[in-house]
C-alpha cells in the first residue's frame, strides 16, 4: 500500500468523515489550533528575542526559559493534538498540499534545531546565563527558530489556498511532482 492509498482510505473513514462535515467540531478545532499556536509563537518569539540579546537584557537566559517553558510546551501539546486532529479531517487533501508538505519539513528543522540548542548549547549556559548578548551559537539557534515559526506559521495559513490541488489541472510537471498528483487527476 502506498502513502497515497493509505490517506485516500484514511479520508473515507467515517469518523474522518464526520469530522471534517461537523457542523460544529472542525472550526472548533481549528480555533483551539490558532490558539494554541498564537501561545506557543507567542512564548517562542519572547525566547528567542532574548537569545538574539534584544530584549530582557538584565535577565537571565535560564530564568526567561523557566518562566516560559510551561507555556510554551502547553501551548505545543495543544496545538499538535488540534492539528492533528484537522489532519485527520481532511488527509488526502492535507498529503498533497504543497504549503502542508513545507510546514511538514519545517517543523522537522524547527524540532532539530530545539533538540541541538537543548543538548549542546544550553548545556554551557552557565557560563553566559547573564551575557546581555548570548554567544554566536544562541544567536544563531534564535535566529533559526524565529525563521523556521515564521515560514511555519505561514505555511500553515496557506494551507486553506486550494492554487495547487489536484483537481486543479493542469499544473506544472514540478507540482504535480511536489504534491503527488497525478495529470490524470483533472477537474472539471
Amino acid at each position: 500500500m502506498s502513502l497515497l492509498n493509505f490517506f485516500e482510505w484514511l479520508a473515507d473513514v467515517p469518523w474522518s468523515v464526520d469530522l471534517h462535515e461537523s457542523q460544529y467540531a472542525y472550526s472548533i478545532i481549528e480555533s483551539v489550533h490558532v490558539w494554541a499556536m498564537s501561545l506557543f509563537f507567542g512564548m517562542t518569539v519572547m525566547f528567542d528575542l532574548r537569545l538574539l540579546g534584544w530584549t530582557m537584557r538584565r535577565v537571565p537566559v535560564s530564568e526567561v526559559i523557566r518562566r516560559l517553558q510551561p507555556w510554551t510546551i502547553a501551548g505545543f501539546v495543544l496545538m499538535l493534538i488540534s492539528g492533528s486532529l484537522l489532519f485527520f479531517a481532511i488527509p488526502l487533501r492535507s498529503y498533497q498540499n504543497i504549503f502542508f508538505r513545507t510546514k511538514m519539513l519545517l517543523l522537522l528543522l524547527a524540532g532539530l534545531n530545539v533538540l541541538i540548542f537543548h543538548s549542546r548549547i544550553f548545556r554551557d549556559v552557565a557560563g553566559w546565563d547573564t551575557d546581555a548578548l548570548p554567544p554566536r551559537t544562541a544567536r544563531t539557534a534564535g535566529a533559526l527558530s524565529l525563521a523556521l515559526w515564521i515560514g511555519i506559521v505561514f505555511s500553515g495559513r496557506m494551507i486553506a489556498y486550494n492554487w495547487f490541488d489536484c483537481d486543479r489541472q493542469p499544473q506544472p510537471g514540478i507540482i504535480n511532482f511536489l504534491t503527488s498528483c497525478t495529470a490524470t487527476e483533472a477537474g472539471p
